[in-house]
C-alpha cells in the first residue's frame, strides 16, 4: 500500500481565528515554517502551509475563515471519492460538519466527526496518480536523505483516545479498513497499534477506560519530550498527560495548546533500550 492510498492519514489541519498566534506558538515550540497557499486562500479563507524545519514540502496547514472562525485541530485521511465516502460514513454514524467541497480545482475535502465526536477530514487530490506517486516518493526520498526518517518537529503519528474501544475499532475498521493490534511494549497500558494498510503501524489507539476524554490528534516527533513539554507550558500550553516513558524507551506527552487544541509529542525508542 502506498503513502497516498485511501485510508492513510497524510495531513493535519489547524482551524483558527488567529493564524499569527498559532504560527508564533508552533514556530517557537517546534520550529515550523509557514507559507500562504495563494491558490486556496480566496473568499475570506486563508490557507497557510506548514513545513517541518528545513523541509521543502508541507505536512499540514492552518485554515482561517473570516466568515466562520473556529478553533480545531484534525487529521486528514486520504479518500478516493470524498462524496461517496461522506455518504458511506454517515451511514456508519459519522456526522458531516463540512460537506464535500472543491478547493482550487485539485482537491476535494469534507470534514466529519466520528460517532465519538472526534473530528477528521477526508482528502482527495485530483492530480494524476502518477503525479501523486512522484510527490510521495520525493517526500520519502528527501526525508531519507536528510535524517533517515522524519525530522524533529514533523508529523509522524496519529492517536485515537477512546472511552469505548470496541465502538472505536468497529467504526474505523469498517470506515477505512484500519487494523488494531495490542502493543505489548507499552508497559501494560491499554494501547493498540493502528495499521492503515502499511506493513508498519502509522498510529495508535489508547483505551482510556470510562474516565477519559475521547480525542483524535496528530503527534509530532521531538528529540527531548520533557524539555519540549516544559517549553510548551512556558508558551501558554497545558500538559494533559505525561511526560511518560514506555519500557522500550519511547517517551511521550499529550498537550493542549493555548487555543485549546490537543496534540502529542513523542521521541522514538533508543535501539536496544529496555526497562
Amino acid at each position: 500500500m502506498g503513502f497516498m492510498d485511501p485510508g492513510n492519514v497524510v495531513w493535519f489541519e489547524i482551524g483558527t481565528a488567529d493564524g499569527p498566534a498559532v504560527q508564533d506558538f508552533y514556530r517557537s515550540l517546534l520550529g515550523w515554517e509557514f507559507a500562504v497557499d495563494a491558490d486556496s486562500s480566496v473568499g475570506g479563507v486563508r490557507y497557510t502551509r506548514i513545513m517541518a524545519p528545513g523541509m521543502p514540502f508541507p505536512m499540514g496547514a492552518i485554515y482561517e475563515n473570516a466568515d466562520h472562525p473556529e478553533e480545531a485541530m484534525n487529521v486528514s485521511i486520504v479518500s478516493s471519492d470524498v462524496v461517496a465516502d461522506q455518504e458511506r460514513l454517515a451511514k456508519l454514524g459519522a456526522r458531516v460538519i463540512v460537506p464535500a467541497a472543491q478547493v482550487a480545482d485539485v482537491t476535494v475535502f469534507a470534514r466529519l466527526a466520528d460517532p465519538r465526536g472526534n473530528v477528521f477530514s477526508l482528502f482527495q487530490n485530483n492530480q494524476t496518480p502518477a503525479r501523486l506517486k512522484e510527490f510521495a516518493d520525493q517526500g520519502q526520498e528527501q526525508m531519507g536523505e536528510m535524517l533517515g526518517g522524519p525530522v524533529p518537529g514533523s508529523y509522524a503519528w496519529f492517536e485515537v483516545g477512546t472511552t469505548d474501544a470496541e465502538a472505536t475499532q468497529d467504526f474505523y475498521g469498517r470506515a477505512f479498513d484500519w487494523r488494531f493490534a495490542f502493543d505489548d511494549t507499552a508497559g501494560g497500558k491499554r494501547y493498540y497499534n493502528v495499521f492503515t494498510g502499511n506493513q508498519w503501524p502509522s498510529g495508535g489507539m489508547y483505551d482510556l477506560g470510562a474516565d477519559g476524554v475521547d480525542y483524535l490528534m496528530p503527534d509530532f516527533l521531538v528529540t527531548d519530550v520533557p524539555s519540549v513539554t516544559a517549553k510548551a507550558v512556558e508558551l501558554g500550553a497545558t500538559v494533559e498527560f505525561g511526560p511518560d516513558t514506555n519500557p522500550d524507551g519511547l517517551v511521550y506527552s499529550r498537550i493542549i495548546d493555548p487555543r485549546g487544541n490537543r496534540f502529542g509529542l513523542f521521541s522514538a525508542p533508543v535501539d536496544g533500550q529496555h526497562a
